[in-house]
């Protein structure tokens, strides 16, 4: 196999429901069956996972974007998926979770930033995919709903990532309730950073990359792992943090950083 196919075949994976494209730095995953409105069964768990995987292991990408096609971001579980595992063993429908809650544990843990950009319906566990990323925005006609106790179900793996963007006392409503919110509600509830209209998604997403990329690559990555530190540390952070911060005011990435910045100059990653 050439380098250029090689590279083509790295910036452009097709898998079934979900599609990743590489270009430069940044990575994009994409929803892509809008007829069934990007609803995602086991196979697309999968495809998202090994589209996760290879961002992990592709060190040019320094963002990932998770966004889908057509009027709708995603209505949660496919329903002939959720029929079949219905008629499952106890052990089978475990297993079978088991991969949900490894890729929202996936998706929440990507070591560089990610952005999430939300149209339409985002229900159920497709509000787990929100809460995951980093970044969130959302067009201003989004609905939401975390509707899993109108089926006798509990958005059980997803639901330690939508606590902690929410927090808890909104979830006991939201998920007891089942009921739909807006747009507005989201971002008064945390779950989305901003609202914009749908015409103007793509331009608020954009601007947030650009801002990503002209951070430190190494700097975004250990801004994003202190915060699972100091939530995992509570009182105890200090001397992590300590460690951490003069660690990276001596490396290559802080010096040039502090350098470009003291001598009016754009830093070299830029």
């Amino acid at each position: 196999m050439t380098e250029h196919t090689k590279k083509h075949k790295q910036e452009h994976a097709q898998e079934p429901g979900a599609a990743l494209t590489i270009l430069g730095a940044v990575a994009t995953i994409t929803l892509n069956q809008p007829a069934k409105h990007n609803a995602f069964d086991d196979g697309i768990i999968q495809a998202l996972l090994a589209h996760l995987d290879t961002i992990r292991n592709t060190d040019t990408v320094r963002v990932m974007l998770l966004k889908a096609e057509g009027k709708n971001f995603c209505a949660g579980a496919d329903l002939a998926w959720m029929k079949r595992m219905a008629g499952m063993s106890y052990e089978e429908n475990q297993a079978d979770a088991r991969q949900l809650a490894r890729l929202m544990l996936e998706l929440n843990t990507l070591p560089i930033p990610t952005i999430a950009r939300a149209q339409g319906a985002a229900y159920g566990g497709a509000i787990g995919l929100i809460a995951c990323c980093d970044i969130a925005f959302a067009s201003d006609d989004a609905k939401f709903c975390l509707s899993e106790v109108k089926l006798g179900l509990a958005p059980a793996t997803i639901g330690p990532f939508v606590v902690d963007a929410m927090g808890a006392r909104r979830c006991r409503k939201l998920f007891l309730t089942g009921e739909v919110f807006t747009a507005k509600q989201a971002y008064d509830f945390d779950l989305i950073h901003e609202v914009v209209a749908l015409d103007k998604l793509d331009e608020a997403v954009a601007a947030a990359t650009k801002a990503i990329l002209k951070t430190g690559p190494c700097a975004s990555k250990a801004a994003k792992q202190l915060i699972f530190d100091i939530q995992a540390n509570g009182g105890g952070i200090q001397e992590k943090t300590s460690q951490l911060i003069a660690k990276l005011r001596v490396s290559e990435e802080g010096q040039e950083g502090l350098g470009a910045f003291f001598e009016k100059r754009s830093p070299s990653w830029t």
